[in-house]
């Protein structure tokens, strides 16, 4: 399987903030702020596969900071780490007041993709090279990041079992 650099997916995507985005504080839903996170995640890992994908998971969403309407909202995405199948996606969110030029970083977030093949079965992706510092810390953190998942999924199964689901409401 060939190898590809984390440039190779980058994907950056801008939008205005407008009232209908913002919640009674006059700031972005965070709803909204998580399509936007799935959706520039999506492309960057369709970038790398050039397959279709699905979000396996949604690690976090870490909210930093506030953002108003009127201001700029630029998300940046690149695969971060692979495994055979599936690519764990960085996604950086900052927000730009467009009159002063202010620039505050906005939230954070680490999302898994899975590549499909043309019957919708998982298929096999490139391994992600790092380039730059941050890339290499990423990919340096990633392992601690796939073992909290799959903790994560584990402690899910478990809870799910107890659970029950009506055949009506």
């Amino acid at each position: 399987m060939n190898v590809k650099t984390t440039q190779e997916s980058r994907t950056i995507q801008a939008s205005l903030v407008q009232p209908s985005d913002t919640n009674y504080h006059g700031t972005i839903f965070g709803g909204t702020m998580m399509a936007y996170i799935d959706e520039v995640a999506a492309i960057a890992a369709m970038r790398h596969s050039r397959r279709p994908v699905v979000t396996a998971s949604i690690d976090s969403i870490d909210f930093l900071a506030p953002v108003k309407m009127g201001h700029s909202i630029c998300l940046e995405a690149f695969v971060s780490s692979t495994g055979r199948t599936s690519m764990e996606v960085f996604v950086k969110v900052i927000s730009e007041n467009l009159q002063s030029g202010d620039r505050v970083l906005t939230a954070t977030s680490f999302l898994t993709f899975v590549a499909l093949d043309e019957e919708g079965n998982p298929t096999e992706v490139a391994a992600v090279v790092p380039e730059t510092e941050e890339e290499k810390n990423l990919m340096t953190s990633a392992d601690e990041r796939k073992k909290m998942r799959k903790e994560r999924k584990s402690n899910t199964q478990a809870f799910i079992s107890q659970l029950s689901v009506k055949k009506s409401i």
